[in-house]
């Protein structure tokens, strides 16, 4: 494998040049410059990553720890992510947390000793020891989707207050009434923050949220299978099932159609994130979506700033509501009624 000698030789330079030219020093000649590239592209070099980080102090790679992977929302996420930092001239090292507080501290130590310039975090729950160790530590930190209160860290996210207000009047204008939640953990900002708002645009229609129509979800699908089963147990089950995200949402789907029960024949179905999957279940699943690929972009740019001394500031985008017909909405050109086939 080439080095800088080999370098310098092929150029016909010193290795001090090659290395400043390498290095973007202003002070270099175009004739070298473009000697050096040459050279380069010849011997097929590739600078030493881990040598310049401990020269410059800098790794140029970002850590980015999210709450699940299989979940697609945080697919999406990570891809935007991935993209931006690549066009900023940072690579990403991901870890998964899969919902536990325990693994999100692992992924951070490990990303820190890999000497990481900042990391993105998308907590689990209020504050794992190790993440809040971290922050409290001056590490550049930005918290997306999910944050922490009182953690001086900014967060970029999504506000999907007004869109379940729309979610809730769009049901409301439908005729329907018994409304429930699968609700996220208790622990996150976005669990409560979702369960919040649609009891708020309950009661501006003069609906109420009995306990009963409140259901403990986890943001995974087996949650909301399980929490769909105890409401359809209820001597007066929902009209309409509100899944906090979209992994509950296909498992309440799963629920009622294990009954042998369909959506919306029989009860209605809606989501918090939006996935493609959705247009092309039967029916397709009203939901609200985020713009997930500006949040993962604005979140790096964000998170750059403060690795590059500037300030990193907060950023908050709002979610909106896409219409489609689980909720027993009519039929459009773009979601069309199926064609049921009686049993013989």
């Amino acid at each position: 494998m080439a080095g800088i000698k080999d370098v310098a030789a092929e150029a016909g330079l010193s290795v001090a040049t090659v290395s400043r030219v390498l290095n973007g020093h202003p002070s270099v000649s175009e004739d070298a410059r473009r000697r050096v590239t040459d050279a380069v592209e010849r011997l097929g070099y590739r600078p030493n990553a881990v040598a310049r980080s401990l020269r410059t102090d800098q790794t140029r790679a970002l850590g980015l720890v999210i709450s699940d992977v299989m979940n697609p929302y945080f697919t999406e996420l990570a891809r935007s992510v991935e993209e931006e930092a690549r066009a900023l001239g940072y690579s990403v090292i991901i870890g998964n947390a899969d919902e536990r507080p325990d693994l999100q501290d692992h992924h951070v130590t490990t990303l820190l000793d890999r000497r990481i310039d900042g990391l993105l975090v998308s907590p689990t729950d209020g504050g794992s020891p190790g993440m809040l160790g971290a922050a409290r530590a001056g590490t550049p930190m930005v918290f997306v989707d999910r944050w922490i209160p009182g953690v001086d860290v900014p967060v970029v996210r999504s506000d999907g207050r007004a869109a379940v207000r729309d979610l809730v009047a769009h049901l409301h204008a439908l005729g329907h009434r018994r409304l429930a939640i699968i609700a996220g953990p208790a622990a996150t900002t976005t669990g409560r923050e979702r369960v919040d708002a649609f009891r708020e645009a309950l009661a501006a229609h003069g609906l109420e949220l009995p306990d009963a129509y409140i259901g403990q979800g986890d943001f995974q699908a087996g949650s909301g299978r399980r929490v769909t089963e105890g409401f359809l147990d209820l001597a007066e089950p929902p009209e309409v099932v509100f899944a906090a995200d979209n992994l509950m949402a296909l498992g309440a789907l799963d629920a009622v159609r294990a009954r042998g029960l369909r959506v919306p024949d029989d009860i209605g179905l809606a989501a918090f994130d939006d996935i493609p999957w959705f247009v092309h279940t039967d029916p397709p699943v009203t939901a609200i979506a985020q713009p997930t690929g500006e949040l993962g972009r604005a979140a790096v740019r964000a998170l750059v700033d403060r690795i590059e001394g500037r300030t990193g500031a907060s950023v908050t985008l709002p979610a909106r509501l896409v219409v489609r017909r689980s909720c027993g909405e009519p039929a459009s050109p773009e979601f069309p009624s199926p064609v049921r086939r009686s049993t013989p």
